[in-house]
């Protein structure tokens, strides 16, 4: 047992109840007995316990009072994290008739060697981050850092009330290949439109966030985890649980920035500048995305009036989700199981709930149709081992999960980007991601000005090194702007992380101009939301010839692109457009 781990699960002060205690007990569902006296006496072992549908919260309630104590209940979807002694509860609540699934949760296991940004379950490549490419991204900011040259700043490029005013505006090739800055001097978004950024968490002191951040409706649902994360930056409570307004990673400020950042005259404007942008925070700060807070926060956004979440991650740890995989144990294969029906329920309910759900695709430069072997998984509590992975039982969460629209990524000149996932069966859209390989043999290729900018928080560029002492950045990945005395940083990044966070963009300016309209604020059907999204989309034909060959890269980076010009495997119904977008009719 590692220690560290248990007591960063037995200091919850409190059980964090997502949704009412119901009264009703359903017919035919029964809570456990009481264990005998007999039960053996273990140390204290966390489970993810899953109920069968229409479980009532009493019995959900009652099993836990019986069996030990939950650290969270979500009845919403009948998932529950619960810590026991009894060395029996694995075998008893397998044979409870009101228990769908429950396995060991791996929180409380021993796992991978402590590393401060582990980015691993985050869809994301950056320049700190992107061990499938050729040549490290992270070598190649070290020697810019050596070199001590800032980040430059951009320059204003006009005045007509859009984001195209910014400092920073002609940094943002992304927001030009959508059309952004036309889009906006139609719609803005509405600050009635709230967008949930299920993340690393959110910056929310950061200038170009600031105006924007919700922090009566932000949440952080996770819990720092010593071993994985680091040392707890906030011990004041004894939990080690961050504030709502926190990000000691980066990723999820970065993907804020571009869904919301304000037109403010500081640095830099998102693709829809008004909205209200509210943090969700399920992911820890090295980057892993658990299931219990995943839900948590889904189901929160269904509750608390999220229009449109964006879901930059995926489902640790395994990087497929297989339903019988003859490479997994049994205790593997039931783990996948309640990941995939659990978090399966929570996007449903959220959906039901008129949010619109969007994921990044990954990037692993994989046709998703055909994976082959994943070798990555478990990333966390075991040692990884070599699966063959068969698209029809296994699957990406929520990427492939129902009504969750995916996003593959292009660069700077439009092509799919040499990391970036696709398939006919899972790209919806696409949308600018960044690519540090486009145009090869010019001067622009391998520079950080491929790449996509957006909001970066001080604290951690200070920490990584990113930041001088005098806060200046050193290297080129980093850029500095300011109006008066007050001084923002973003970062250059790239990934399928980048992509989705432009597509959740337009579909803000989608519902935030179509939306329904009430006291509660506005709402829009995620289905139509999904239909303008496609309708608008620019059509984009596959190369031609239809296999790429990317220049300069490995020979496994090549692509096969299938379908028409209408939907296709690289761009899906095309990349989003926000200028026709909000002009649809």
């Amino acid at each position: 047992m590692n220690r560290r781990l248990l007591a960063a699960v037995a200091i919850v002060a409190t059980v964090a109840i997502i949704g009412p205690i119901g009264l009703g007990v359903p017919a035919g569902a029964s809570s456990s007995a009481t264990p005998s006296a007999s039960s053996s006496v273990t140390e204290p072992t966390a489970y993810l316990v899953l109920f069968k549908e229409r479980v009532s919260d009493r019995d959900m309630a009652k099993f836990g009072r019986t069996w030990g104590r939950y650290t969270s209940l979500n009845t919403r979807v009948g998932l529950g994290t619960l810590v026991t002694t009894r060395g029996d509860f694995l075998a008893k609540a397998r044979a409870d008739r009101s228990v769908e699934l429950v396995g060991t949760d791996r929180i409380m296991g021993q796992v991978a060697p402590y590393s401060t940004k582990g980015g691993r379950s985050a869809h994301l490549m950056t320049a700190q981050q992107a061990g499938r490419t050729v040549e490290t991204l992270a070598a190649e900011r070290q020697a810019s850092r050596a070199k001590g040259r800032p980040g430059q700043s951009g320059h204003p490029t006009g005045n007509d009330g859009s984001g195209a005013s910014e400092p920073l505006a002609s940094l943002q090739h992304d927001m030009a290949a959508m059309n952004v800055f036309q889009a906006n001097s139609i719609e803005q978004g509405s600050k009635k439109v709230r967008v949930g950024i299920i993340d690393t968490g959110v910056d929310g002191t950061h200038p170009d966030i600031a105006p924007n951040f919700d922090n009566r409706l932000s949440r952080n649902f996770t819990q720092d985890i010593p071993d994985i994360d680091g040392p707890c930056e906030d011990e004041a409570d004894g939990s080690c649980t961050d504030a709502n307004n926190v990000d000691e990673d980066g990723h999820g400020t970065h993907v804020a920035g571009t869904i919301g950042a304000p037109i403010n005259g500081i640095g830099m404007s998102g693709v829809a500048p008004k909205v209200d942008l509210v943090n969700l925070r399920a992911g820890q700060d090295s980057g892993y995305f658990f299931v219990q807070p995943t839900v948590n926060a889904l189901t929160y956004a269904a509750d608390n009036g999220i229009d449109v979440v964006n879901m930059s991650f995926y489902v640790d740890p395994w990087l497929y989700n297989c339903t019988a995989n003859p490479a997994d144990s049994p205790e593997d294969q039931v783990e996948q199981q309640l990941i995939i029906e659990s978090t399966n329920r929570a996007l449903a309910y959220a959906r039901r709930h008129n949010v619109t759900l969007v994921s990044a695709l990954g990037n692993e430069d994989t046709d998703m149709a055909l994976p082959g072997i994943d070798d990555t998984s478990p990333d966390y509590g075991a040692d990884a081992y070599e699966r063959p992975i068969d698209n029809a039982t296994c699957i990406d969460i929520p990427a492939e999960s129902p009504g969750v629209i995916s996003v593959s990524s292009v660069g700077p000149s439009g092509r799919k980007a040499y990391y970036s996932n696709y398939g006919t069966e899972q790209t919806d859209v696409s949308a600018p991601g960044g690519d540090y390989r486009d145009f090869p043999n010019t001067d622009q290729y391998a520079t950080a000005a491929n790449l996509i900018l957006a909001p970066y928080p001080l604290n951690v560029a200070t920490e990584v090194g990113d930041v001088d002492e005098n806060g200046d950045p050193t290297n080129d990945f980093v850029v500095k702007s300011c109006k008066g005395t007050t001084c923002a940083y973003y970062q250059y990044l790239q990934g399928t992380s980048m992509a989705s966070p432009h597509a959740v963009g337009v579909a803000a300016l989608i519902i935030s101009k179509y939306g329904t309209r009430s006291a509660d604020g506005v709402t829009a059907d995620p289905r139509l939301v999904e239909f303008a999204l496609r309708a608008t989309a620019t059509r984009t034909a596959c190369p031609e010839p239809r296999t790429f060959v990317y220049p300069l890269l490995p020979d496994h980076y090549t692509a096969t692109c299938e379908g028409t010009t209408a939907f296709n495997g690289f761009y899906g119904s095309g990349v989003v457009n926000a200028l026709s977008a909000v002009r649809r009719r």
